[in-house]
């Protein structure tokens, strides 16, 4: 059985990480930021002490089919780190051979390494295979069958 592997994508690995992000953006159906954009902001993040970048493959030795941003911040409600899981992508060949895993359970690894109290990602309602991994991880919002849901609420500012 073929184990699906993670790593911490070094400096040299920028342009596989901004070609995965690029997938991920027209999976979404997206045609911006253009591809330059997406290379220019991992050359810029790669190097930034709160944010790393992790890639996975089927198995170890393989090209990687996946990526996961993380942000790292400091939470004043927590006193402590936390963990802001960004861009969670598997190529469509890939799917359900264990990456997203490998992926979730390094940056779990890194989360704890770091002295993270707390992970937070969004995911679409829409997205099932998803939502279970992430609930598979103890992942949630929900407090009871009847409370709201908890959403993730954001406000684009144009220049």
């Amino acid at each position: 059985m073929t184990v699906a592997h993670a790593w911490r994508a070094g400096v040299h690995e920028a342009e596989t990480v901004a070609r995965l992000l690029v997938a991920f953006r027209d999976h979404l159906g997206y045609d911006w930021p253009s591809d330059n954009a997406f290379l220019g902001g991992v050359e810029r993040l790669i190097e930034d002490r709160d944010t790393e970048y992790l890639l996975g493959a089927v198995a170890e030795g393989e090209p990687a089919v996946g990526v996961v941003q993380l942000r790292f911040r400091w939470g004043i409600w927590r006193a402590g780190v936390d963990c802001l899981v960004e861009d969670v992508f598997v190529a469509e060949a890939a799917r359900g051979r264990g990456v997203a895993r490998a992926l979730l359970e390094l940056a779990t690894e890194r989360a704890l390494q770091r002295g993270c109290r707390r992970m937070e990602l969004d995911v679409s309602e829409a997205n099932d295979a998803g939502l279970a991994l992430y609930r598979s991880f103890g992942f949630g919002g929900h407090t009871a069958a009847d409370a709201p849901r908890d959403l993730y609420l954001r406000r684009h500012l144009d220049p």
